[in-house]
């Protein structure tokens, strides 16, 4: 076999699953899933350009620019706020305290601008380095961390207020960076 196509393979395997699940946090299955395929056909083009090392913020880079430019040609798209809605609302038959502070939470996340949410999911959940995100989202560490500290404010700010559903989607009051 090619190394080309060894390394590609290697890369893929240990990758897909993840790719999909970035795509899958903000899209419905089926967008989520092109994405991740638009994702690994750009990688096999460059090939020569995944970097070595850590191939991973390089390729969730690629899937959000797919993903980007599958929202401005038109194709419905969810947020990760409305994402998060709809877990919130899938489970409306748990009970507890701890149910209630899940509730919050996901309430909260939901009402953050999506480019808030970004930056925290990838530190968050992906565990991406300030370096790696900012790779991802295209901008520099220093920006990564501005933007960060800001959606950790906002994020605080939504958890202390007392009544979530009040608190109006930024996308209606319009973005602020």
């Amino acid at each position: 076999m090619d190394a080309s196509v060894e390394r590609f393979t290697a890369i893929y395997r240990q990758h897909y699953p993840k790719v999909l699940g970035y795509a899958l946090a903000h899209d419905a299955r089926a967008a989520a899933e092109d994405v991740a395929n638009e994702t690994f056909l750009t990688a096999w083009r460059k090939l020569d350009q995944v970097p070595d090392d850590d191939p991973l913020p390089w390729l969730f880079g690629v899937a959000r620019r797919h993903r980007l430019k599958q929202r401005d040609a038109g194709r419905r798209h969810a947020t990760i706020a409305e994402r998060a809605r709809q877990m919130r609302t899938e489970h409306d038959t748990d009970t507890g305290e701890v149910v209630a502070e899940r509730e919050a939470g996901l309430a909260a996340f939901a009402a953050l601008a999506e480019r808030d949410a970004e930056a925290l999911v990838l530190s968050a959940w992906y565990g991406f380095s300030a370096g790696q995100a900012a790779r991802v989202l295209g901008c520099s560490t220093a920006t990564y961390f501005v933007r960060l500290h800001r959606a950790r404010k906002r994020l605080a700010r939504l958890l202390s207020t007392s009544d979530h559903a009040s608190v109006p989607h930024p996308a209606l009051e319009g973005q602020r960076g």
